[in-house]
């Protein structure tokens, strides 16, 4: 993300890298041990350098024994984006050029004009008539992306995109009629249960023992710790769709459910399948085309 970046037209959710036109830099060697006790000063040591001090948030890491800190706008970086064509929804996480120091081993250009270059342990922008004859440029690529980033939102993965959200408005929907299907049928069996219990009492007043209204109250706990079941593993499923996740396929009876997750990529196949293990669901599975099949049995 530079200035002079050209208008994009995305139908796909993007990770942004900020060039230092969008930030404000420094590093500092301080006595303090973590990090949440550098980014406490981190407002101090920008004191007169930002216009508008109470917009800023902050990134803090190390590198090396150095603190880097860089002071940012979110509003700002959220209002160019969008007037370059990129709704935050669109947006996963936001990096900083300097977080990827390592990567610059030549300059990486911008536009036809400027170019990125590591100077001095630090990443700025230059005119490409001042890289010479004997520079390289190198290409940027997926090496460059850091470890951590920042949310633009605020929420991790918390923004999805039009299509995203309708599919899984859609999910949901199949989902709540399911529960609606599920709680119609238990209820008229709870009420026809009760009419057959009380008729039977009526024809046999041996029945108004307490042990065998126990054995026949037993008998109604066991259908309802099924139904309380199924509940919870639908719940455990849809907690499993997250952005790049959409559910194609869902089948249950008294014992068994399985549903198949279509993935947008082997990364996020490969992240679904670790957290449906995670969440207990063993039968997990990946299959080809990037897709993730689970079945439980009730």
């Amino acid at each position: 993300m530079h200035r002079g970046m050209k208008q994009q037209h995305l139908d796909f959710p993007v990770d942004v890298m900020l060039t230092p036109q969008f930030y404000t830099l420094k590093k500092e060697t301080l006595p303090v041990k973590y990090q949440y006790q550098a980014k406490k000063i981190a407002p101090s040591l920008f004191d007169g350098l930002l216009e508008t001090p109470e917009k800023y948030e902050y990134m803090v890491y190390r590198e090396g024994d150095v603190w880097v800190f860089i002071a940012y706008d979110l509003e700002e970086i959220t209002a160019f984006l969008e007037e370059k064509g990129i709704a935050s929804e669109e947006v996963g996480k936001i990096f900083f050029v300097q977080q990827a120091l390592a990567q610059f081993h030549g300059p990486v250009l911008l536009g036809e004009e400027e170019a990125l270059v590591a100077l001095n342990g630090t990443v700025v922008i230059v005119p490409q008539g001042a890289l010479g004859d004997e520079a390289r440029p190198i290409p940027f690529t997926e090496a460059f992306a850091p470890a951590k980033g920042v949310n633009l939102a605020g929420t991790h993965n918390s923004y999805l995109t039009r299509k995203q959200a309708i599919s899984l408005a859609a999910v949901f929907t199949l989902f709540a009629l399911l529960f609606f299907s599920e709680g119609m049928r238990y209820g008229n069996e709870s009420e026809s249960s009760h009419a057959e219990m009380q008729q039977l009492i009526e024809e046999h007043p041996s029945l108004q023992s307490q042990y065998t209204r126990d054995s026949i109250s037993e008998k109604y706990r066991t259908i309802d710790a099924l139904e309380r079941k199924k509940r919870e593993q639908i719940k455990a499923l849809s907690g499993l769709i997250f952005k790049g996740v959409k559910a194609s396929h869902f089948y249950m009876d008294d014992k068994k459910i399985s549903i198949v997750y279509d993935c947008a990529n082997a990364n996020v196949a490969k992240r679904l399948l670790d957290l449906a293990k995670k969440v207990g669901m063993q039968s997990a599975k990946a299959v080809p085309v990037n897709r993730v099949e689970i079945e439980e049995k009730l």
